[in-house]
């Protein structure tokens, strides 16, 4: 596990081969000074060590977990039985179904285990994380101003790019 101190944020994954997609979470909360962990533990191949991280993050400091696995992607889902902490979902595309059988995994939660579930891959890691950012900037001001900040510079960047359009 590379763990930071006190993190705020754990980046969980199933799998070594989640690092490419999850590293996308990862450098969102790099780029907003949410200090993170990354964990590798797998809810079918090692469940006493996923059991172990669920039920001991919030005693860490760990304000909220996201969470990438691919194929049955139960990962999720288990570790959000096992912690009163908010799980944030990434399907990755791990199989032929193209990540298919991975967002119905993770988005289809029996009544009381939430998973909020991003998109699939690149882009719900990414988002994982702002929704992340955004959770922990509730309580954390210059979090929320920092959050504020690159909200607006997103539409300065629609503006400048509308602007450079070459429109005949």
């Amino acid at each position: 596990m590379k763990e930071k101190k006190h993190p705020a944020v754990s980046v969980v994954m199933g799998s070594d081969s989640d690092l490419p997609v999850m590293e996308e979470a990862i450098t969102i909360l790099n780029a907003f000074g949410v200090p993170c962990e990354v964990f590798l533990t797998s809810a079918h191949r090692s469940p006493e060590r996923t059991a172990a991280f669920a039920t001991g993050a919030a005693a860490r400091g760990v304000k909220v977990v996201i969470v990438g696995a691919g194929a049955a992607a139960h990962l999720a889902g288990v570790i959000a039985s096992q912690t009163p902490l908010p799980v944030i979902g990434v399907p990755i595309d791990a199989t032929a179904l193209k990540g298919l059988d991975a967002l119905l995994a993770t988005v289809q939660m029996p009544g009381g285990i939430p998973v909020a579930t991003m998109a699939i891959g690149k882009p719900g890691a990414k988002n994982a994380a702002l929704f992340a950012v955004r959770l922990l900037a509730l309580a954390d001001k210059k979090l929320h101003e920092k959050l504020k900040a690159y909200i607006e510079q997103m539409a300065r960047d629609i503006e400048r790019k509308h602007e450079n359009l070459k429109l005949g």
